[in-house]
């Protein structure tokens, strides 16, 4: 099938840039003559994730921007089901809901046993996420930006591949809200209650309740169920803007989320059909509260007070050998294994900003200074089958990560059109790790990062820009491989996991060069990027398989790098018709990586990067109440893992939705995956089938299936 369709999209897209390039030569020439005009502006977005509120094309970097409006014609209520549309944007499976985010092809994939250091951040109404993208429910979330590359110098070690920042509906003085009930296919259900105004003295606060439940993708063959791969999500959010006398504001947010999953993906037959005898669960039960209080009485500066706590306990669990006694008997094995990690966040950050921009050395400048201090306490708890003691064992663990961070940043005005940013960030880690095997160690180091951006803005009003941007992530230890050392000091295996013991920190360097336009009437935006990437001490995850044991550990390749690009057109053709695209190219490449049973990885793509990833869409408004959109998302084939070869498959998915306004209901028939492609977002390669004396193969874990549903909102 892929053959047939690729090049009907690949024309697609030829045509829409050549149809667009039209366009902006033409509208170049013209400006809004009458009101109509005005009804047809395309947004102008404005992001939260800089120092200050910025519009796109203000941002000298690449940033994806995912509107409200956008997430409805998807039917979206996950950020899980909105980034298949985002350029040289990916995220791993491996659990019910994605955790884990690759940007331009870096970023974890899944966590076992020991502690990660993300590559990809998650900020939620500015409290930090990192490694728990399952609570990034999008009810009542005005909008997410995606920041693609180094983000260092603004996020510290979370963003050294990018960021992405999800920021709740404003509240506001007046009354008002919106509910939400849906359905849809595989049993699901949704509800959904934003309400918000003056609530007296306190000033202005807005809540969000939402919950959906449906029953998962899974039928389980064995135990005669469709429902082992469940999901129940609640989510509850509250802000509340307080006005404290004329120089002091306060900005109090408060998180409870509520996941109760099942996990059953994996099939010996990579169908959607499970054997498994004991159904894992990947849940999770987290609150988490900020209290953000600005000083504004100086005439040219303010400063911001933040604290945010964050509390979460959650259990990850499967069925390791995926079927039931008597599968084959004389092969069979039984285990369940099962992670129990409680975290605890505090953060506390404090930061001095220029409101109107200073003179200094002749230039004016606008500037910001900070101080920030994170803490982490991660306590994990595994139940698993030691198979060399042949009984099931405990293992548990504990780790702290403590990082102090001093950062600047100055943005000066070369002249009317010419503008200089220049950030920088220093940081101090030490990560104390200890477990039940006696492994003990304490990674420490200094690392920096932060931008050097040079942006023009044309006569025309396009903006082209250069950034240099340095990000890193921290080291860390590797417990489990150290854990199996004992004993085998004087084996292969265990002197080879010994000289593994830690691993160092990691660099990335990006060079990217950007051009960014929306004309005076607000109908054509034109956004693209090319970059250049070089990483250092890259940090890889590879495993170790012997007779159904796995150990994973972290290693540092020499070097690895990537180049590509990214685009974004949107282009208003009448009052009537929008188009829309998001192109994505991606070259990727690992040195000096080799596996543990000797494979050298060295010049292969890394994992989790497609070299193109494509979304193109048309809206389509025959009635000023309706309006029906269709968009296709293509991706390339990529690899599961960076130790062995794997594919993903190609894939197309078209998805459309049928919104109708009527007054203040929102009505809207949405579906996901219309041709019911079957995709893996999760792969690996091993022997775990008894009927077949264990032979090695890949498994994949399939994506979202045909999903069609109806939602209605409405707003009062």
């Amino acid at each position: 099938m892929f053959n047939s369709v690729v090049p009907v999209v690949s024309s697609l897209l030829v045509g829409f840039t050549l149809v667009t390039s039209l366009a902006h030569a033409a509208t170049e020439a013209t400006q809004p003559t009458s009101a109509d005009d005005a009804a047809i502006e395309l947004e102008r977005i404005r992001v939260q994730g800089q120092f200050r509120q910025l519009t796109v094309n203000e941002t000298p970097t690449s940033v994806a921007t995912i509107s409200a409006s956008m997430v409805a014609e998807r039917g979206a209520m996950h950020l899980d089901e909105v980034l298949q549309g985002v350029a040289n944007v990916n995220f791993a499976g491996g659990s019910s809901r994605a955790r884990f985010i690759q940007i331009r092809g870096i970023g974890e994939r899944s966590q076992f046993v020991d502690p990660i250091n993300p590559s990809v951040g998650l900020l939620i109404d500015g409290i930090n996420y990192s490694g728990l993208g399952q609570a990034a429910q999008l009810f009542d979330i005005s909008q997410v930006e995606i920041y693609r590359g180094p983000q260092s110098g603004r996020f510290g070690a979370d963003g050294m591949a990018g960021m992405l920042v999800l920021e709740s509906t404003r509240a506001k003085a007046e009354h008002g809200g919106e509910w939400l009930l849906g359905i849809a296919n595989y049993g699901g259900r949704r509800a959904g209650l934003a309400l918000g105004g003056a609530v007296g003295a306190l000033g202005d606060a807005r809540l969000s309740i939402y919950q959906q439940r449906d029953d998962g993708f899974t039928e389980n063959l064995y135990l005669q169920r469709d429902d082992t791969q469940q999901r129940s999500e609640r989510a509850v959010r509250l802000n509340v803007f307080t006005e404290l006398g004329s120089d002091w504001s306060l900005r109090s947010t408060l998180h409870s989320y509520r996941q109760d999953n099942g996990y059953d993906a994996f099939s010996l037959d990579n169908t959607r059909q499970s054997y498994a005898d004991q159904p894992g669960e990947d849940d999770l039960t987290q609150q988490a509260v900020r209290f953000a209080a600005t000083f504004s009485g100086w005439q040219y500066s303010e400063l911001l007070l933040a604290y945010s706590y964050l509390n979460a306990d959650s259990k990850y669990s499967y069925d390791e050998d995926w079927s039931y006694p008597g599968i084959a008997p004389g092969w069979e094995y039984a285990s369940v294994d099962s992670y129990q990690r409680q975290r605890q966040d505090h953060s506390v950050e404090v930061r001095w900003l220029s409101t109107q921009p200073q003179v200094w050395l002749g230039l004016p400048t606008d500037w910001v200074l900070g101080l920030y201090a994170y803490q982490r306490d991660e306590d994990m708890q595994r139940d698993f089958m030691n198979w060399d003691i042949d009984q099931q064992d405990r293992f548990v663990s504990s780790y702290q990560s403590r990082h102090l961070a001093l950062y600047g940043e100055l943005v000066q005005q070369l002249s009317d059109r010419w503008q200089l940013t220049t950030g920088l960030r220093l940081e101090r880690y030490r990560n104390p790790y200890q477990d039940s095997n006696q492994v003990a160690a304490k990674p420490s180091d200094s690392m920096w990062g932060g931008r050097l951006s040079l942006s023009y803005q044309t006569p025309a009003g396009g903006m082209w820009y250069s950034t240099l941007a340095r990000g890193y992530k921290t080291g860390g230890v590797n417990g489990e491989a150290l854990g199996k050392v004992s004993g085998q000091l004087d084996t292969e295996l265990g002197q080879f996991l010994q000289q593994r013991a830690t691993f160092a920190p990691e660099l990335l360097t990006s060079y990217e060069l950007g051009y960014k336009y929306i004309n005076d009437s607000d109908t054509l935006l034109f956004n693209a990027a090319l970059f250049y990437q070089d990483r250092n001490d890259v940090q890889l995850k590879s495993w170790i398989n012997r007779q159904q044991q796995f150990v994973g550990y972290i290693e540092n390749a020499a070097s690895g790098n990537s180049y590509g690009a990214e685009l974004e057109l949107r282009y208003r053709f009448t009052e009537q018709l929008q188009s829309f695209a998001a192109l994505g190219w991606l070259e990727s490449d690992m040195q000096g990586f080799v596996t543990e049973d000797g494979v050298d990885m060295s010049g292969r793509e890394l994992a989790y990067a497609p070299n193109h990833q494509a979304n193109v869409g048309i809206t389509w408004q025959p009635l000023e109440q309706l309006s029906v959109t269709l968009q296709t998302d293509y991706k390339d084939s990529f690899y599961y893992s960076d130790s062995h070869n794997s594919r993903s498959a190609a894939v197309q998915l078209w998805h459309a939705s049928v919104d109708w306004q009527l007054a203040d209901w929102h009505l809207s028939l949405w579906a996901r995956n219309l041709s019911d492609q079957d995709y893996g977002i999760r792969g690996f390669y091993f022997g775990n089938d008894p009927r077949i004396e264990y032979a090695p193969q890949t498994y994949e874990q399939w994506g979202e299936p045909r999903r069609v549903g109806f939602t209605a909102s409405y707003s009062f």
